[in-house]
């Protein structure tokens, strides 16, 4: 099964996940006393930024007459998209920059540029998404209602198409998203459902933008730029994907059942968020076209404080999980994506022909894994024996 314990699971007592809890809401505090003029400079000159290079690339698309100039226009679009997409829409949706009182850069009026509703997203996300983070049954998100991406998730014969599934869904990433956050009811029919309603609307506009209004402005060159629109949108779709599923389903993204929210703490609610999430290694051009997400444990921590401030974060968070010896998982992106694909192929297939058991397996884990109980102690140099220093025990005792 999933972690039920997360005390007992990460080896800590009842006081050093409070004294961890108490850790992180200074930093909370420190960032939002220290938030001022620096970040809202950021995120204007990135919002322009995006802007003036949507509009070159589509320019460069539609006047261009080589195939060299399309494709850097479109790679150009592409850029374009992702940054819009992830640093500024998710990041803006999420409230990052509500506190700048912006009526444009605000979460509750903030539209991204995608065939998803921002206000059906809002809910999904960071509700039942960040709330009750890799919480079975009750994340959303987990496995996306498509995919088995823990043991404890029954095996059907429909898995065994999961890694056709798998990239499909990387290819529409966007239209997973839009009918992941709404319940569309189609045996009710559209007219019942004033959600599937407002999704069609906004497909429908977002449709005529990209593969109507576009081309058309193209004039004779209508097909150079449908094309571009197209593969751009697919390339965004492939790298959000990449970015999203790389920072919840490497091995190390903890599941846990819904016992664990039953009297949760908030030291525990930041404690499930530093196991259940999965950061990748990148550099500044790399964090910044991923929406920072590669700080993905940073931003499950705090999703509300404004994304240019994450790796300032990360440093202090590492310098927690060293104090608390609790793992801090992270890898470089391909490493990152090869754990992913191991457990997306893995898991389609049977229990039974699975050797790892749903308590102790690289993408699946609970308390019981550990051949004895959760004793939290103390080392000889005084420092804390946690989670770990559990884990290396466990793996020097299976190669002995």
């Amino acid at each position: 099964m999933a972690i039920t314990d997360i005390a007992a699971y990460s080896h800590l007592s009842d006081a050093d996940i409070e004294a961890l809890g108490y850790e992180l809401d200074a930093i909370r505090r420190d960032v939002e006393d220290s938030r001022g003029e620096r970040d809202a400079t950021y995120i204007h000159r990135t919002i322009k930024f995006q802007r003036a290079l949507d509009v070159a690339a589509r320019l460069l698309i539609g006047t261009s007459r080589s195939r060299a100039g399309w494709w850097v226009g479109t790679a150009a679009l592409a850029f374009a998209k992702s940054v819009e997409n992830m640093e500024i829409s998710h990041n803006v949706s999420h409230g990052q920059w509500d506190w700048m009182n912006d009526p444009e850069i605000h979460s509750s009026s903030w539209e991204w540029d995608m065939v998803g509703l921002s206000s059906q997203w809002r809910y999904a996300h960071n509700y039942r998404h960040h709330v009750f983070s890799n919480v079975l049954e009750l994340d959303d998100d987990l496995g996306f209602g498509v995919m088995r991406v823990s043991r404890d998730q029954p095996w059907r014969p429909q898995y065994l198409l999961q890694p056709l599934q798998n990239l499909v869904l990387a290819a529409t990433f966007e239209w997973g998203i839009a009918l992941h956050d709404v319940d569309m009811k189609w045996d009710r029919g559209i007219a019942a459902n004033p959600e599937a309603r407002a999704l069609l609307k906004k497909v429908g506009r977002q449709a005529v933008k990209d593969y109507a209004l576009f081309p058309a402005l193209s004039r004779s060159r209508w097909r150079r730029t449908l094309g571009a629109n197209a593969t751009a949108n697919l390339m965004r779709n492939l790298w959000a994907y990449m970015v999203i599923f790389c920072g919840h389903f490497p091995d190390g993204a903890e599941k846990f059942t819904a016992d664990v929210i039953e009297k949760e703490t908030r030291a525990e609610w930041y404690l499930r968020q530093m196991l259940g999430a999965a950061n990748f290694k990148a550099g500044p051009l790399m964090a910044f076209a991923s929406g920072n997400l590669c700080y993905q444990i940073e931003h499950h921590l705090f999703p509300d404080l404004p994304s240019n401030r994450y790796a300032q974060i990360a440093t202090r968070v590492r310098a927690l999980c060293e104090k608390y010896d609790l793992p801090y998982t992270s890898g470089s992106l391909a490493h990152q994506y090869f754990l992913t694909l191991r457990t997306v192929h893995k898991l389609a297939l049977p229990d039974g022909l699975l050797r790892a058991t749903s308590d102790d397996a690289p993408e699946t884990a609970s308390e019981r894994k550990f051949s004895t109980g959760a004793t939290p102690a103390r080392r000889l140099d005084g420092r804390i024996s946690g989670l770990k220093t559990a884990l290396q025990s466990q793996t020097r005792r299976f190669r002995r």
